[in-house]
């Protein structure tokens, strides 16, 4: 009698590597060496035993069917996504002496490397890529596809990015939930909002879009995109006009009082209210209930989220809502003040992670990463430098988020460009490479990572082996460092040193290994008495730093560059957050996630009746950059007006070989050099028309 052999189970602890505030401690359940189930970890206080729909998922995604999982070297035309299986040894040396012959030419920063948040671990992230590119001299990228607008307005007003402890929203009596889908984006806060809501509080949500968190708020505030800074200042009119102030506070812990306070009595509602697209009433109650509540000696608290900052005017608009906590000394509260990143909490050692030192550039060029299209096209000249005859992409599908993808696809089709992708799937930009060389995803590799919407660091173990010939990021980086002659000992770090290294003894990493997470010191309440980490110490309306820059120190109101008018050529304008189901463009292909696949135009039911659309028919959006056809969906969901691109689709999987990003432009941020997607004015039609 034989006895039954039973399958191996354990659990193994990691962390999701996704762009999302939430970065949740996640166990993976492993049977046979198969990864069966994915859940978030209980133990872990953020993540709460929960993980968004999308993360549930992974094993969906490491196992589909689609995944590359052998090197793939190009045989027909750029963009065709053709291709013939070649080995590691043949794709790496071929690799090695394509970018070797740049820099024989000294054209090192013909060379660029672009990536961004396709994971957002230290290690597989910039580790080893970086100390490859800086050792080669490549070209720098600029990185500011996401935050960077948002981030220059805490700076300039907070001193960097921090604010509240996230879990402290739960005993908020009113919150304001700005530029934000929570539940969609920023799961684990909305448990923390939610509970606030069953103890009293009052959830109001600020946004263009009537999102499934505004379902839920008691109240929604539909403002047109590109108008939070008007709506900020009116409430601080409000706020001056019947005394709803923290003189103390504005006394002793800000900068700029008084210059602050003549600006914002230049914004009575009605004139906001123009501006924003909306009632006046809604901003003088909004503005009673926040003044009250925190007269009161209860604690208001702000959400806000990126969604508000990619418009032209964005760090301005940052600036001004930041300022309103101290208007009212909210943050006297651990439960008051605001958030938008806490990865200012965070030190890591991004210069011994990444080794700058490496480079042999006297004077680094640096490529802004939403410009690739015009950056491309660009010839060799005294102002630009070399041509780039070289890209290396990972972590990022450039082809599908950059703006203006007409121009980045045209120069990612250049036949005399070099391109090389590191990817889990045959994405829009793994149709342009050169060669195309499979990675692993996080079930697969070592890694370690922090926060931007809490305060934790946390560990990411391998749960399986490595699915066909697919290799961590850090490896591929090292073996081709390796075939360029890059002997240096940094080379030789393996991925558990690079984890290591990345927080030093600032970090428990026994604890690490053990429990997977580790909770980083943060005060409750952090600005009760002031000591904003500004030069001042003080939340800076006016910055002097903005002063001596040239650049107006208060923050202000600045249009959106593309203003719909009706009559206009362009009368609507779009916004394009990501659906719910799909975070950049990762996990579009994720069919279970997908049950109607394929990309969706949400328009007001009145903007649709005056152009023939019906639900659920085909639609052409366009302006002069291009257009892009899609699936109506007439909905109140979009405020007239205003239409919503969900995204972001592969181009290849939309009716006309384009996403919304057809539609975006290249145009930058008041600060931070960062993208202006939700600043788009368009038209719709039928597609027969």
């Amino acid at each position: 009698m034989h006895t039954a052999v039973q399958p191996e189970t354990r659990e193994v602890i990691g962390a999701c590597p996704h762009d999302c505030p939430d970065t949740c401690s996640m166990v993976t359940t492993v049977r046979d060496g198969v990864a069966i189930k994915v859940h978030g970890n209980p133990a872990h206080p953020q993540t709460g035993g929960a993980l968004c729909t999308k993360v549930a998922r992974y094993p969906e995604r490491s196992y589909h069917p689609d995944r590359i999982l052998q090197p793939m070297r190009r045989i027909g035309p750029k963009g065709a996504g053709q291709f013939e299986p070649v080995s590691w040894d043949v794709a790496l040396d071929d690799i090695a002496a394509r970018l070797g012959k740049l820099a024989a030419r000294g054209l090192q920063q013909a060379v660029l490397p672009y990536s961004y948040a396709g994971t957002m671990g230290y290690v597989q992230g910039e580790a080893m890529a970086m100390r490859f590119f800086n050792r080669l001299g490549a070209s720098q990228l600029e990185r500011t596809v996401c935050s960077t607008a948002g981030g220059q307005g805490l700076t300039y007003t907070l001193g960097g990015k921090v604010g509240m402890r996230v879990e402290n929203f739960a005993d908020a009596r009113l919150i304001l939930i700005w530029g934000s889908n929570a539940i969609g984006s920023n799961l684990h806060f909305w448990r923390y909002a939610q509970e606030a809501k069953r103890r009293g509080a009052r959830l109001v949500c600020i946004d263009p879009r009537r999102t499934e968190t505004a379902d839920k708020c008691h109240e929604h505030i539909a403002l047109l995109p590109g108008t939070d800074a008007p709506l900020a200042l009116a409430l601080m009119q409000q706020l001056i006009t019947h005394d709803w102030l923290d003189h103390d506070y504005l006394r002793e812990h800000t900068l700029g009082w008084e210059a602050l306070r003549a600006r914002a009595l230049e914004w009575p509602p009605e004139r906001a209210a123009v501006v924003c697209g909306i009632e006046a009433a809604q901003i003088t109650a909004l503005s009673r209930a926040y003044g009250e509540t925190a007269r009161a000696g209860q604690p208001v608290a702000i959400r806000l989220n990126y969604g508000m900052q990619r418009v032209r005017g964005a760090a301005n608009a940052v600036r001004a809502v930041c300022c309103l906590p101290a208007l009212v000394g909210a943050w006297r509260h651990a439960a008051g003040g605001l958030l938008l990143s806490s990865s200012g909490t965070h030190s890591s050692n991004d210069d011994l992670l990444e080794r700058p030192d490496l480079s042999p550039n006297a004077q680094e060029r640096l490529i802004n990463m939403n410009t690739i299209g015009d950056d491309l096209l660009r010839p060799a000249s005294p102002e630009f430098g070399p041509r780039i005859d070289a890209v290396v992409v990972y972590n990022c599908n450039p082809v599908a988020i950059a703006p203006d993808s007409s121009k980045v696809a045209q120069g990612f089709a250049r036949e005399d460009l070099f391109t090389v992708v590191l990817e889990h799937f045959q994405t829009d930009t793994a149709d342009y490479a050169d060669y195309l060389l499979p990675a692993t995803t996080q079930l697969e590799h070592w890694d370690i990572h922090s926060s931007y919407g809490h305060t934790d660091v946390l560990l990411n173990r391998p749960s399986i082996a490595p699915l066909g010939e697919a290799k961590p990021n850090t490896e591929i980086f090292r073996l081709l460092a390796a075939r360029m002659g890059f002997t240096e000992p940094c080379f030789a770090d393996d991925d558990l040193s690079l984890c290591r290294q990345t927080y030093g003894d600032s970090v428990d990493f026994e604890a690490l290994l053990r429990d997977g997470f580790v909770h980083l010191p943060w005060p409750d309440a952090p600005f009760a008495q002031g000591g904003f980490p500004t030069p001042s110490g003080k939340c800076e309306f006016s910055s002097p730093r903005l002063a001596d820059a040239g650049l107006d120190p208060l923050p202000d109101y600045l249009p959106n560059y593309e203003r719909p008018a009706p009559g206009s050529r362009y009368p609507l304008a779009m916004i394009s957050p990501p659906g719910r189901n799909a975070l950049n463009s990762s996990f579009v292909n994720v069919q279970s996630l997908h049950p109607t696949p394929g990309p969706v135009l949400e328009i007001h039911p009145v903007d649709a009746a005056a152009r023939g659309i019906a639900n659920e028919a085909l639609v052409r959006a366009f302006n002069d950059r291009g257009s892009y056809l899609c699936r109506a969906e007439v909905s109140e969901r979009a405020r007239p007006g205003v239409v919503v691109g969900l995204g972001i689709w592969w181009r290849k999987m939309g009716p006309g070989g384009t996403n919304v990003n057809e539609l975006t432009s290249q145009a930058l941020t008041d600060l931070g050099r960062a993208p202006t997607f939700y600043d788009c004015a368009v038209e719709v039609e039928p597609a027969s028309a």
